[in-house]
Formats: C-alpha cells, sequence, structure tokens
C-alpha cells in the first residue's frame, strides 16, 4: 500500500453483533471411507506425478487419488 491510514477517535456509529455462522475446525474435516489397494502403475507415469508433487509441494499418492476422484465423480453422472 502506497497510501498511508490515518485513523481518528471519531465515534463510529452503531454497531452490529454478527452472529458466529462458521463451522467449527472439526466440522471442516471431510471424512470419507478409503480403501488401501495395491495398483501396478507405469514408471514413468509415477515419475510424472512424483516430480508434479514435489513441484507444488504434496504428495504423489494424494495427486493420483484427487485424479481418480475426479474421474469417478465426472465419469458417474454420464452412467
Amino acid at each position: 500500500m502506497k497510501n498511508k491510514i490515518n485513523y481518528t477517535d471519531e465515534p463510529l456509529g452503531e454497531l452490529v453483533v454478527v452472529k458466529d455462522f462458521l463451522p467449527s475446525p472439526d466440522q471442516l474435516i471431510l471424512k470419507e471411507d478409503n480403501v488401501k489397494i495395491t495398483i501396478a502403475l507405469k514408471k514413468s507415469s509415477v515419475e510424472f506425478f512424483k516430480h508434479e508433487a514435489k513441484k507444488h509441494h504434496t504428495s504423489y499418492q494424494k495427486m493420483i487419488r484427487e485424479l481418480v476422484d475426479w474421474y469417478a465423480v465426472n465419469n458417474a453422472k454420464n452412467a
């Protein structure tokens, strides 16, 4: 910011308390049942995801899981 804000002691007017509408942190964790599987993938595919995951500071397994979930959701609509 280039412009400096000058605060004053002027009255703010009538204030209204807003009800807390945000969910608690435990309600933000959407836990779904996961199933562990063993899958054989091409080495080049795994290396691709490892490389991309490193660039984005995440897990390559999470990226693959998200891709499979996205594919399932988008193709279930057409089934």
